[in-house]
């Protein structure tokens, strides 16, 4: 999954959870993973003797983006990136349908890239003496989904976004980074371990 002693390259892990719900990999179907952190921009004022005054603006929203292949509706609920788009609730027999909803739902995305190659998931655990750099988000609302055969091939487009903070100022943004140690195993994506007004998160 990286060039040895260079550059994370080729392959990485994504994980999506809803609320209160199981993880779902999502690295074999996807592609183009694009963060867009937010800015943390400043302003200045003016002031009468010609002189500026720094203004600090707050960050701005993190924005992630994948390109993936869907291949179709799943019987689990919010497994399929349709499911998680629409909300709400799903066909569990064949023939699946997924409706619009006005429902919206809260998810944590988790993207690892490690050079370990036992590792499935990148809300799990890697192996002591593996190299690992994960980022989590949570609170995350999926804002957009774009299906296109512009190219000859079914592809979606779909994209969520992150406030840095919570009400309570909790950070919803977190990077870990391993070298030559394991990275441990996320907790369930639960209100009790991630409350969207906590004062702080039991990632």
């Amino acid at each position: 999954m990286a060039l040895a002693a260079g550059a994370w390259s080729e392959t990485a892990l994504v994980t999506i959870t809803k609320l209160g719900s199981s993880n779902v990999e999502f690295a074999a179907l996807t592609e183009t993973i694009d963060i867009d952190m937010g800015d943390k921009d400043i302003d200045h004022i003016v002031n009468v003797s010609g002189g500026r005054m720094v203004k600090k603006t707050p960050q701005d929203i993190t924005t992630i983006t994948f390109e993936g292949y869907p291949l179709d509706i799943d019987s689990t609920n919010g497994t399929g990136v349709s499911q998680m788009f629409e909300g709400g609730t799903w066909g569990t027999t064949e023939p699946l349908e997924a409706s619009a909803s006005r429902s919206r739902d809260l998810f944590r995305i988790a993207i690892l890239w490690t050079d370990d190659t036992s590792a499935t998931s990148a809300a799990g655990a890697t192996a002591t003496s593996t190299n690992s750099y994960r980022i989590v988000f949570a609170h995350c609302w999926m804002t957009s989904m774009k299906p296109s055969f512009t190219d000859g091939v079914l592809k979606f487009t779909f994209s969520f976004k992150c406030p840095a903070f919570n009400p309570m100022g909790t950070a919803n943004i977190k990077e870990q980074s391993g070298d030559d140690t394991a990275l441990t195993t996320l907790n369930d994506y639960s209100t009790s371990n991630y409350p969207p007004r906590g004062s702080s998160y039991t990632w």
